[in-house]
């Protein structure tokens, strides 16, 4: 049985320690493990190839609006199989590159096989048991599957086997209605399809503050079927070779039966522990089959430790290089750090785009109390630069605690609020986590960043913010 000092599932963001001790101690006998490709569920599955798929849609959705500034084009053609070969091409390019240096790197071991515990840090990969000191679990995660009558009778799609579809599908049916589905029915509407979205949850990607949902689904049903509080009951095929999707309205009991080309399930994320079998180490889990770790990311296992997807708090690669970056200073340089969830932000690239960092408003009003939360608002269109864009209702929101003017969380739905978002994460990592650097900051004129300062300085009350939704059309009481 081979023996290692650090044995590290995954070649997303395990690698990040990984690179770090190969470096600073080299001495140290290191094995990889991951029976995907290599790169990790963003570069392979995730967010690196629906982003490149995402792109086209944006310079698609930026022509159709030409004609508002004067412009007269057509858009005769789009070739749906040059986007996904293209996007197959580039991330192909660096799962290659990243194969080869596993495989050429003499100061580690690469296995490219399944992985299960069968005892303490002792692990079964492929025909070999080995064993290891220190065992780093990024495991990532895989799509859930929701229990659906007929579902697995029927050809289906998931975020992992829709990448290698070639041929554009003229009807499809999307179950969920969270960020997947969202990005997803964004990027097949731009390319031609019909989409429809049938979402459980009553509220449309249900991670975001009310009124942002409320605004995206607007805006995106001018391209889609949007339909929530629905609850999929069968899924079946038909004669013709196509896929019936019966849904069921939560509320009113009332059915609606949809009849698609493809059906693409996007329920969400689950974990992989299954595979894994954790608790033949004394690793528990929750009952969602999620790793439990402590403050410092270690499992219930001493030397054990669990981030990124593995432990489910928060599916972004961002936040798994953060944790990452705890889990190697506590692990490796044994050291105890925190980790801090206080401002993980996300974005969904749809248009509108939407992002969010922090605390949302009823959060914020359940910890302080609704006295002590003041709300930053202000619309792109009331901005020099929103004008020129030609934009309406979007807006930025900055929940601010009143006594200490520390920001809380912010949201933010219209052009660029990927980019936009990151003015307000950088405060948040400051000691004070204060609001006052956006209002005294200066900010170019005219640029899309004076909506974000003029929020920051547009502070209210939360009743008077929500008499400006209701203005807007947009209450969520």
């Amino acid at each position: 049985m081979k023996e290692y000092d650090i044995i590290a599932f995954g070649t997303g963001s395990a690698m990040n320690i990984v690179s770090a001790v190969l470096g600073a101690k080299p001495e140290l006998k290191v094995a990889v493990i991951d029976k995907d490709e290599p790169g990790g569920i963003c570069l392979t599955k995730g967010c690196i190839p629906t982003k490149i798929l995402l792109y086209p849609s944006e310079i698609i959705r930026t022509i159709q609006r030409a004609s508002n500034f004067g412009i007269d084009v057509d858009l005769r053609k789009v070739d749906f199989k040059f986007v996904m070969e293209r996007m197959r091409s580039l991330i192909g390019h660096d799962m290659s590159n990243i194969s080869q240096g596993l495989s050429q790197t003499e100061e580690l071991d690469y296995y490219k096989d399944m992985a299960e515990f069968i005892g303490p840090y002792t692990l079964k990969v492929g025909d070999e048991k080995i064993k290891g000191k220190m065992i780093l679990l990024c495991t990532g995660s895989k799509p859930k599957i929701p229990k659906i009558k007929g579902l697995e009778e029927i050809d289906y799609h998931t975020s992992d086997s829709i990448l290698q579809i070639s041929e554009l599908p003229k009807t499809i049916g999307i179950v969920g209605g969270g960020y997947i589905a969202a990005e997803y029915g964004h990027f097949f509407s731009t390319m031609g399809s019909k989409v429809s979205i049938i979402g459980r949850n009553p509220q449309f990607l249900p991670q975001e503050e009310p009124e942002v949902s409320a605004l995206a689904k607007k805006e995106l049903s001018k391209h889609m079927e949007i339909r929530t509080n629905a609850e999929v009951k069968v899924i079946e095929k038909t004669a013709d070779g196509k896929k019936k999707i019966i849904s069921t309205n939560r509320d009113t009991n009332e059915t609606i039966e949809l009849i698609v080309d493809e059906v693409f399930i996007a329920a969400g994320r689950s974990s992989n522990s299954d595979i894994l079998h954790p608790e033949k180490s004394g690793i528990k889990t929750d009952k969602d089959g999620w790793i439990i770790v402590n403050e410092f990311l270690e499992t219930t296992k001493q030397n054990i430790w669990a981030f990124g997807d593995a432990n489910g708090k928060f599916l972004f690669k961002h936040a798994a290089n953060y944790e990452s970056q705890i889990v190697y200073y506590n692990a490796v340089q044994e050291q105890e750090n925190k980790v801090s969830y206080h401002a993980i932000p996300h974005a969904v690239f749809t248009d509108p785009e939407v992002a969010g960092v922090g605390l949302r408003e009823a959060e914020a009003i359940e910890q302080f109390g609704i006295k002590d939360v003041i709300i930053g608002f202000q619309r792109y269109q009331d901005t020099a630069k929103g004008m020129a864009m030609d934009v309406e209702d979007f807006f930025v929101k900055i929940i601010v605690q009143r006594e200490t003017m520390e920001i809380l969380g912010a949201h933010i739905i219209g052009p660029q609020a990927s980019v936009l978002i990151q003015e307000v994460i950088n405060l948040m990592y400051t000691n004070d986590r204060s609001v006052l650097p956006l209002m005294r900051g200066m900010h170019i004129h005219p640029a899309l960043n004076e909506v974000v300062e003029r929020a920051a300085g547009n502070l209210m009350t939360v009743d008077h913010y929500h008499h400006l939704l209701e203005q807007m059309g947009l209450s969520v009481d």
